[in-house]
């Protein structure tokens, strides 16, 4: 599919869009990559929330059709979805008409406020709309907190339509296929699958090189990495980590992980050791080749005791 090349749009053009750029000392954006034909991502840095990063530390992209695009998750803040937004409108007049979230997390979700205008369906995980309401004013405090002035404006949008299990969009000659997940990274992990390029768009179900993150389930996780294994798909483009990667071979070192966090738990709780004391005991050598393991292996540590001490 033939398709313009991104190229930079200029203060005037954006502020043509309704782009108006964020009026912080942010660092210039990341060119958008086309991993595959028609495939864009958008790729995110491996850095905790900032006001010089925007939040942009998650892959985000957009799959375009014939007819219309669909956005894969729209970013962390407002100005990062207006980025993501902008390499659209670099690419294509073709409208947006899906927003896909793939979980709930903020640097997935607080850019879609960017897109707010522009009439699409917003399409999550049948669990969704709870996580958002759950979690949504706790990590907008958060977000505030980390970026300050440049939160100001970012949102999620509740989505418009779930998905039970599957859903296949048509974005004209191009078939999108959406998969609902049980418990994994969270409870509403959400692919997507372009079919015409078998490019697998995995949310936060796939981190390479960025230490992964344990909300849903660790068990589950496993098994969801292990279906996953069957889909018919050619590359990932991960929730962290490079815009895409060759799959099945993506997923080796975060499988890795999960198994010696899992493994690694099990034998703590059969010798007596406390959760307290846990993290500094499992898994820590499979820790050490990833980035920001200080931050989160504990957590993981902490979130696999809880689920398999009541194995």
């Amino acid at each position: 599919m033939a398709a313009r090349r991104p190229a930079r749009l200029t203060r005037r053009q954006g502020l043509r869009l309704g782009l108006a750029l964020p009026l912080v000392a942010a660092r210039p954006a990341a060119p958008v990559v086309e991993v595959a034909d028609g495939v864009f991502v958008l790729p995110g840095v491996d850095e905790e929330a900032s006001a010089e990063n925007l939040d942009a530390i998650a892959n985000t992209g957009f799959i375009l059709g014939a007819e219309a695009v669909a956005v894969v998750d729209p970013g962390g803040s407002l100005a990062h979805g207006q980025r993501l937004r902008a390499a659209v409108a670099a690419v294509t007049r073709r409208p947006i008409r899906h927003l896909i979230l793939t979980h709930a997390h903020p640097d997935h979700v607080m850019g879609a406020a960017a897109f707010a205008e522009c009439g699409a369906e917003v399409i999550g995980h049948a669990r969704l709309p709870l996580a958002l309401a759950q979690r949504g004013p706790y990590d907008l405090r958060m977000l505030e907190r980390a970026m300050g002035a440049a939160a100001v404006g970012s949102g999620a949008l509740a989505p418009t339509r779930l998905v039970q299990d599957r859903l296949s969009l048509d974005l004209g000659g191009r078939e999108v296929l959406l998969q609902a997940h049980p418990p994994a990274h969270t409870d509403q992990d959400l692919t997507v699958l372009d079919a015409a390029t078998r490019s697998l768009w995995t949310g936060d179900l796939l981190f390479i090189d960025r230490i992964p993150a344990l909300e849903g389930s660790l068990l589950g996780w496993l098994a969801v990495l292990e279906r996953l294994r069957a889909m018919p798909a050619a590359r990932a483009v991960p929730g962290h980590g490079p815009p895409a990667a060759v799959w099945l071979e993506a997923a080796e070192a975060l499988t890795r992980y999960l198994v010696a966090l899992r493994d690694g738990t099990r034998a703590a709780l059969r010798a007596g050791i406390g959760i307290a004391e846990a993290p500094g005991r499992v898994a820590v050598a499979e820790s050490r080749a990833w980035r920001l393991a200080e931050a989160y292996h504990g957590r993981n540590v902490t979130a696999a005791y809880r689920e398999l001490e009541w194995e």
